[in-house]
């Protein structure tokens, strides 16, 4: 069991997942600058993540719903929950929801961050989820995930990579791939090709070349 000060974002699993490096940079380095994608990211999120439900007779949508898992970890939110009750009120099936701003990406990034809130919804309330869904607005169409091992196999796995990088307080050495760091929006502070040796914490790689910098302006 994880205490509340170290659970571990949700959101971060798509972090280490893209790049490790990527990763770091933002959850021990503390770095983080805004691009065109995530800028449309966060306006999609703004419509979605209103706290608020709708409900009928034994079923229930909540929005922006808070989730928590102790025994894996995890805090985070998601952007619609479907809640099926039976008569009593308690919950007997619940589907995580996520919106995606663009079409259904390549990997398993996406499907390990619906697993992951799963995992929390599961203990939450004491059952199984099965399955969850993407609605993914440039394709105007919902698509159904099924909840297998290999995709908790997959889970587990980001987790534990996040939480070797979190406990080692180390940066990754940067590897530079056109098709991943010239879509990245730490690209300018992570400088894939200038940073690369030995894994360099940014922060002290720019703090180094700011201070050579004031030394030759001062000579």
């Amino acid at each position: 069991m994880y205490d509340e000060d170290d659970l571990l974002p949700i959101s971060a699993l798509q972090h280490v997942m893209y790049c490790e490096r990527q990763f770091a940079l933002i959850h021990v380095e503390q770095l983080w600058e805004d691009n065109r994608f995530t800028a449309e990211g966060e306006v999609l999120h703004e419509r979605v993540d209103r706290e608020g439900h709708e409900s009928r007779r034994l079923f229930r949508q909540e929005f922006a719903m808070s989730l928590r898992s102790l025994s894996h970890g995890l805090i985070g939110k998601t952007d619609l929950v479907e809640l099926y009750l039976d008569p009593g009120g308690a919950v007997t099936e619940a589907v995580p929801v996520e919106f995606k701003r663009g079409k259904a990406k390549e990997g398993s990034c996406d499907r390990v961050q619906l697993y992951a809130q799963a995992l929390c919804l599961e203990e939450m309330f004491g059952i199984g989820v099965a399955h969850g869904d993407f609605y993914y607005l440039a394709e105007h169409r919902r698509i159904h995930v099924e909840f297998d091992a290999e995709l908790r196999a997959e889970t587990e796995s980001a987790i534990a990579a996040a939480r070797r990088i979190l406990d080692s307080r180390r940066t990754p050495a940067a590897e530079y791939s056109a098709k991943k760091c010239d879509r990245c929006s730490l690209l300018d502070l992570c400088m894939p090709r200038s940073a690369a040796a030995g894994g360099q914490r940014v922060g002290a790689f720019l703090a180094r070349n700011i201070a050579a910098m004031r030394k030759e302006c001062d000579e």
